[in-house]
């Protein structure tokens, strides 16, 4: 099996100069985001998709009030970026304060429902005790899910069969508005996102 990153053009271009600061009260400095925003945010709370471990129940794309929803679309054959991303994203979770840290929810995509729905649930809670896994054989609800998000991904058997698959590498962060309100590229450092998960619990709490 061999995996290539995909970023689409869309995530490239939208990437390209953005620095994005966040105020802080009285004389603190300003401290700048890791991730980045899209503006305007795109709304992503109508999306839904079979949550694989509730029995296939309808999980939509908004995060509980107070809380921030993250979703990282992937699969359970990759070798470097899935693991290495979820291992992150866990790791930047336990640095938090225990508070805050409850207040974070994980749902992972699958892009390759074919091989991963007998066995996302098993892999995503690996990671995460209570992380939800998300999957379809529909592609074309699968293509729709993922589009607000810029997310590209490809699978395809070559002639030997062995079995390739491109995906963007993104994370991306939802607010309990049911906006996309971050997105980190794959290489965030670990306190760099845990930094970023409390300024966004802080904007929620606002």
């Amino acid at each position: 099996m061999r995996h290539r990153p995909m970023n689409s053009r869309r995530i490239v271009a939208l990437v390209a100069g953005i620095a994005l600061t966040v105020g802080a009260c009285g004389s603190e400095p300003a401290r700048e985001l890791a991730g980045y925003r899209r503006e305007p945010a795109p709304v992503v709370a109508d999306l839904t998709l079979p949550d694989l471990t509730a029995s296939g129940a309808e999980f939509p794309f908004q995060a509980a009030p107070s809380h921030v929803l993250v979703m990282y679309f992937g699969y359970t054959n990759c070798p470097d970026f899935c693991p290495t991303t979820l291992s992150d994203l866990r790791l930047a979770i336990r640095r938090m304060n225990e508070e805050d840290a409850a207040r974070i929810d994980v749902a992972m995509v699958t892009v390759d429902p074919e091989r991963d729905l007998p066995v996302l649930a098993d892999y995503i809670q690996s990671f995460f005790d209570d992380g939800h896994a998300l999957g379809t054989t529909d592609g074309e609800l699968l293509a729709t899910a993922a589009a607000p998000f810029g997310v590209s991904y490809n699978v395809e058997e070559s002639a030997d069969g062995t079995t390739e698959v491109a995906h963007t590498t993104s994370l991306y962060a939802v607010d309990d508005t049911g906006h996309l309100a971050l997105t980190w590229q794959f290489g965030v450092t670990i306190d760099d996102l845990a930094a970023d998960l409390t300024v966004l619990l802080e904007s929620s709490d606002a």
